[in-house]
């Protein structure tokens, strides 16, 4: 039965706590938010599971079957669908209107609300889940309430974080058993947040399943990972955030040693980084510069790869990122040592390596310990003005066995090997893209051009620091292009460069010109019959 003194008074600004109604899943730090509730005189209010948990902890609770005169049915899926509990939420306090319904229906008012909501997530992420067991972590009582308590947050709080406990508890302490408005609405907006999030996780999971063709909708939720000094400008304000439940993302197990604060233009620059060198099994080195890979290197060992990667364009690596696939020893750090690094990437470094690279106080040193692939399932999505392009990953890396020699002459086996390491490589270069490479490092890339035979000029300059020695400097290098070569032109102009083997998509209404040109220089053309833009 509700008492007179139950009902807070339509004059009360900051309404007190006393009844809570608490009912999770995560029960992290729950034992102790109650007890610190009861310390206050809080009556506490639980559902099952909640209510057990409590109970092994000491703390007496009554039971939602007890404040709703209801019980819980259906196996539980019905317990806090209760009109009741809802009235007792939505109830605005200084109406009197609304006092007097609670008080002719002899309802409680709840002042704080603690959920959290079915494991949804962790349970779709289990490889062995069955639908029906997906279907059944579908919470629908918890959303509701929360919900409820969040919309009339003048008068409740709602939790939805075992990370608040503390914070609410000690301004409960200090406050009167109150929580000043901004506390409150600061609550309420973590609880739409956390809602938003699970429904964004439970209409993803319905819109893939069993389909490939894109959603009419798309709900997708994001969690602030960091906070970035500024963006692509100084004047721009920047925050990496990862996709929810994602299976790993950009920084996901990977721990700054040593430097300045990540900027938003060094996770740009990992991001391709990494999703270069993870082309590779072999020991390599990948250096990229504003988005692009301005050397990369395989090699018998980690450090010589990065002589090589590092020899491609040594300008352009000036202030660049430095990703390695092996641990980075003294040897290397001494060469590191010696250039501008901005950040160097790696899954391991020796204790002298750490000391000679700690020695410079700026150089970012990030240690990988992800082993974990990304989703097969990810999407690549690409921001435009007032809307956003969805796309598959370009994943697929075509095989030897897969590709057409169109020329008279075949590639030797050498060729063989910088065809398909120059090709890997091509796929992560701004388009228009060419890379030359040469013993299974780059000699030269030219990227982001707009017409093809311009990044072939480019290509071959930059290769004129790698070996300005060699007649012509290109003798027996290998081309890669991601796309067709719409003229004769730019191979024409690899050709007299000294290049000997040509890899590339074919598809131009012009490739027996472009065939035809190979052919009189003797060269090696192998057409892929797939293009990898990246734009």
């Amino acid at each position: 039965m509700a008492e007179q003194d139950d009902a807070p008074a339509a004059a009360e600004t900051q309404p007190r706590v006393r009844r809570a109604l608490l009912s999770v899943s995560d029960k992290r730090g729950l034992v102790e938010f109650a007890s610190g509730l009861v310390e206050l005189g809080v009556e506490i209010v639980s559902t099952g599971g909640t209510a057990q948990a409590l109970a092994d902890g000491g703390i007496e609770t009554r039971s939602i079957a007890d404040y709703t005169g209801f019980p819980e049915i259906l196996d539980g899926r019905v317990k806090t669908l209760n009109p009741r509990i809802h009235a007792g939420l939505l109830a605005i306090r200084d109406d009197p209107e609304h006092l007097r319904t609670l008080a002719e229906q002899e309802i409680e008012p709840i002042d704080l609300v603690c959920v959290n909501l079915y494991p949804f997530e962790a349970t779709v992420a289990r490889r062995d889940v069955s639908d029906a067991e997906v279907i059944e972590k579908i919470d629908v009582g918890g959303p509701t309430m929360i919900r409820a308590a969040a919309k009339n947050h003048a008068f409740v709080a709602i939790v939805v974080e075992p990370e608040s406990y503390d914070a609410v508890l000690d301004e409960l302490r200090a406050g009167g058993e109150t929580l000043s408005d901004q506390t409150r609405q600061a609550l309420a907006a973590d609880a739409f947040a956390h809602t938003a999030r699970y429904d964004a996780a439970i209409a993803s999971w319905f819109a893939r399943r069993g389909s490939v063709d894109f959603p009419p909708l798309i709900a997708v939720a994001w969690e602030k990972e960091l906070d970035l000094p500024y963006g692509e400008n100084p004047h721009q304000r920047a925050a990496f955030y990862s996709q929810a439940r994602a299976r790993t993302h950009l920084l996901s197990q990977v721990s700054q040693l040593h430097g300045k604060e990540l900027s938003f233009n060094n996770l740009l620059d990992l991001d391709a980084a990494r999703r270069l060198i993870d082309e590779f099994e072999l020991p390599a080195s990948v250096i990229v510069k504003h988005n692009n890979p301005c050397g990369c290197a395989m090699e018998r060992d980690v450090n010589t790869a990065f002589e090589h990667a590092l020899a491609t364009d040594r300008m352009s690596a000036f202030g660049g990122i430095f990703c390695f696939n092996r641990p980075v020893d003294r040897a290397l750090a001494e060469q590191l040592s010696e250039i501008f690094v901005e950040l160097v990437f790696a899954p391991g470094y020796d204790d002298a390596a750490l000391d000679i690279l700690q020695a410079k106080p700026n150089v970012r040193i990030l240690v990988d310990h992800e082993r974990r692939d990304e989703s097969v399932t990810e999407w690549d999505m690409k921001r435009v003005r007032g809307g956003l392009l969805l796309q598959d990953r370009d994943r697929h890396v075509e095989t030897r066995d897969e590709m057409e020699v169109v020329t008279e002459r075949k590639p030797s086996d050498s060729e063989w090997g910088d065809l398909l390491f120059a090709w890997k490589v091509s796929r992560h270069v701004r388009s228009n893209a060419i890379v030359l490479a040469k013993d299974l490092a780059t000699v030269g890339v030219g990227a982001g051009q707009m017409s093809r035979v311009d990044s072939v000029r480019v290509a071959i300059e930059k290769s004129r620091d790698w070996d300005a020695a060699m007649t012509p400097p290109l003798a027996g290098a290998a081309l890669a292009s991601d796309a067709f070569f719409p003229f004769a032109d730019g191979p024409q102009t690899a050709f007299d460069a000294g290049v000997t083997a040509v890899i590339q998509p074919g598809g131009s209404q012009r490739d027996p010109e472009v065939v035809e040109a190979a052919d009189a220089a003797g060269a090696a053309m192998v057409f892929t019959r797939r293009r990898h833009f990246r734009h």
